[in-house]
């Protein structure tokens, strides 16, 4: 499952990240990891930006990044 998958609310555990050295680089400098939890805030309109809340923080990523993250749910 792909973390564009998940609704509002829910939480899962990030698995692996399907992309180049860029964008896992990208990533971890946000704070997401595998093995890390993260829940889902809030969504934009349209299929707009994800709203993420990892380690304390919101993060916003695009539907196009998200469909990359591999996570299961918790």
């Amino acid at each position: 499952m792909t973390l564009d998958q998940l609704n509002s609310g829910d939480k899962a555990r990030v698995v692996e990240v399907h992309g180049g050295r860029g964008l896992c680089r990208h990533l971890e400098q946000m704070g997401i990891h595998p093995g890390d939890i993260i829940s889902v805030a809030g969504a934009g309109a349209f299929h707009g930006p994800l709203l993420i809340e990892v380690h304390g923080s919101r993060i916003a990523l695009g539907r196009g990044v998200a469909r990359k993250v591999i996570v299961e749910p918790v």
